[in-house]
């Protein structure tokens, strides 16, 4: 039966029940008739026009009490017929039948209040049970159950469903309930192509009725035609000044809502709006709390100076997790209009190419623009198909790129990609903030390796400089003093023996030259030992152990000559920690070590002395670290007092 029937089926149902009613009265009637008063049964009426004022209304009530009357007269002796004669009667009959009406109306009244009374009762008992899951700062998909199911069941619903508006355009299901087995579709994605609650809001942004699906097209008007729904009413969701969502109630029965079922739902879309101003300030909080923390992370391995590769992967892993990506990758650009891998992480490591990859970035791709401009960019809601290079790569629909910016330069780009949904408006801003940790780290590493460069030229310089003046003083004073001691010696043969004092004093001259000799001597191979040069690491050292003060213990693995800068830092090292042990250790012996491995010469000089060495103390220990640190190497001091000192150092033999 269609929906245009529906009332006058109802009214004629009701109608039937009241002359039953009314029947039932009569029969009683009837039987009393012989030992009452005729027009004291009249009361009796009252019995089949109260239930109908209660249940159905007044003016099912006054049918009621109208036919009632003519029932009464009709069938009820003395009367018989509807021609009353006694105006005593006629009145007795009229008053009956005003107060039938009234007290119909009255009942008729005192139920309604009655109903609204509850009404508001469950619905007060309702909207508290929201707030206080709302207080509690329970889960928003908890919130969202709970609206859904009192506002269905508030509204006499047969299902409800709450739904949010999507970047995208579309409209999803966050939370359903049903009174019947058939059940809304939650998670799934509407688009809004036809009739819909959802559409009709998002239009007018205000609650909205729809009577009837029929031949409606539409995701939504189809789900509703395959469930039965006859008519929905739905209210908008406003957060913060911005529609988010909407509430619709539907109902498979022919019965409409009433008026006010708007302002009913209204009030659960307040709360509902504030569960979720309150969950979106929580997860900015946490969202803030999560990306200082990071960049707190990513900062202190820039403090420490750590090599760039640690910075560069660090970022990659929090970016991820930060803005909620797929992947994400650290790139640099290159002077041929290509970009390189850096650093890159993933749920799934394996799909991603390794570090030092290659390519060329392509428009639109977010890489390109972003290396074109020093800018940022993004692409989303694409097909993956469609995006260019490491993008259509990894099967992405959305990517965001930023420059890395160092000295006024693109230096390369921080990117990220999600395979799922869009990235968040603010995504570009907070990448900015690791690319200028990036950029700090890098700088700091260029700097450093400039720095290192430096030192290494001018500890470069400064040992050329000794090998020249140890070379200038072997082949020039040395030689000459040398010359001198035999052309005196030679002199001392010619004197005549009666000049004995003469022959002394060119004898005690050749000794203090011989001194003079050996102490230069003594200084050339303090400026640049020859044997070094000449020999290699292991006879310089041997040299320098059997010229020590104190007993050194030596042992050298292997006779591999090195690059000449190792070989000279090596000797300058040991040189100087044994000079210094000898000066402040007051030890009693020196253990010296020398062997390759891992790439890089291993030095390790132990004393037994006091220990207690601090760099603060001279210039010594502080000349041994810019010495090693010139050439990428490493030094470690221990020296606890008493204890003696040791020294560990590492001086790479690559380039």
């Amino acid at each position: 039966m269609g929906t245009t029937n529906a009332p006058v089926v109802r009214w004629t149902a009701r109608a039937l029940a009241s002359l039953a009613m009314v029947a039932v009265v009569t029969g009683g009637v009837l039987l009393l008739r012989p030992h009452v008063e005729v027009l004291n049964l009249l009361v009796l009426y009252l019995l089949a026009v109260l239930p109908v004022a209660i249940r159905w209304g007044a003016r099912l009530a006054a049918f009621t009490s109208v036919v009632s009357i003519s029932v009464f007269v009709l069938l009820v002796p003395p009367y018989g017929s509807l021609l009353v004669e006694d105006s005593r009667e006629a009145v007795a009959l009229a008053v009956f039948l005003v107060t039938a009406v009234v007290v119909g109306n009255l009942a008729g009244r005192s139920r309604r209040s009655a109903l609204e009374s509850a009404r508001l009762t469950e619905e007060q008992a309702a909207l508290r049970r929201v707030a206080t899951l709302v207080a509690e700062s329970s889960p928003q998909s908890a919130v969202f159950e709970a609206v859904t199911r009192e506002v269905g069941v508030l509204c006499g619903a047969d299902l409800a469903r709450m739904e949010r508006y999507e970047p995208d355009g579309t409209v999803a299901g966050v939370a359903a309930w049903s009174r019947v087995p058939a059940q809304l579709a939650v998670g799934t994605h509407f688009a809004l192509d036809g009739l819909s609650v959802a559409r009709e809001v998002q239009r007018a942004n205000a609650p909205v009725r729809l009577d009837s699906f029929e031949g409606a097209k539409g995701e939504i008007a189809s789900e509703a035609l395959a469930l039965g729904i006859r008519s929905s009413v739905g209210c908008p969701i406003v957060v913060a000044g911005r529609l988010w969502g909407v509430i619709a109630a539907s109902t498979r029965s022919d019965d409409p809502y009433p008026e006010d079922v708007e302002s009913q739902i209204a009030n659960f879309t307040e709360l509902v709006a504030t569960a979720i101003e309150n969950a979106e300030a929580r997860s900015e909080l946490r969202r803030v709390a999560d990306e200082q923390a990071a960049l707190r992370r990513v900062a202190t391995l820039v403090a420490q100076g750590v090599a760039p590769e640690r910075v560069f992967a660090a970022v990659a892993r929090e970016v991820v997790d930060l803005v909620g990506a797929d992947t994400a990758a650290v790139l640099r650009a290159e002077p041929d209009g290509t970009a390189t891998l850096l650093a890159s992480h993933s749920a799934r490591q394996d799909e991603l190419p390794p570090a030092g990859t290659r390519w060329t970035p392509e428009p639109p791709s977010p890489i390109a623009t972003v290396l074109a401009t020093g800018g940022s960019d993004r692409l989303d809601s694409r097909a993956p198909a469609e995006h260019p290079d490491l993008v259509r790569l990894l099967g992405v629909r959305s990517a965001v790129a930023t420059a890395i910016i160092v000295e006024g330069r693109c230096w390369g780009s921080i990117s990220v990609a999600s395979r799922h949904d869009p990235f968040l408006p603010a995504t570009e801003q907070r990448l900015s903030e690791f690319t200028d940790l990036v950029a700090t780290a890098i700088a700091n590493a260029e700097a450093r390796t400039k720095l290192t460069r430096s030192r290494a030229r001018i500890v470069a310089t400064a040992d050329e400089t000794r090998r020249r003046i140890e070379r200038d003083l072997h082949d020039g004073a040395q030689q000459r003093l040398v010359s001198l001691a035999l052309n005196l010696r030679g002199a001392e043969t010619t004197v005549p023996p009666e000049l004995e004092d003469v022959r002394e004093s060119l004898g005690q001259a050749v000794v203090d030259l011989q001194e003079v000799l050996d102490e230069l001597r003594e200084i050339s191979r303090g400026i640049h030992p020859a044997i070094l040069s000449e020999g290699g690491l292991g006879l310089a050292l041997r040299a320098l152990a059997r010229r020590s003060a104190i007993p050194v213990e030596l042992r050298v693995e292997g006779t591999t000559r090195y690059p000449q800068a190792v070989e000279v830092a090596a000797y300058y090292v040991i040189s100087e920690a044994i000079t210094n042990t000898t000066k402040h250790a007051e030890a009693s012996y020196v253990e010296v070590t020398v062997e390759e491995r891992d790439g890089a010469l291993h030095l390790r000089v132990r004393d037994d002395g006091a220990g207690g060495a601090d760099l603060r103390r001279g210039s010594g220990l502080i000349g041994l670290h810019d010495r090693v640190e010139a050439l990428a190497g490493t030094i470690v001091i221990t020296s606890a007092t008493g204890q003696g000192t040791t020294i560990e150092v590492a001086l790479p033999l690559g380039p």
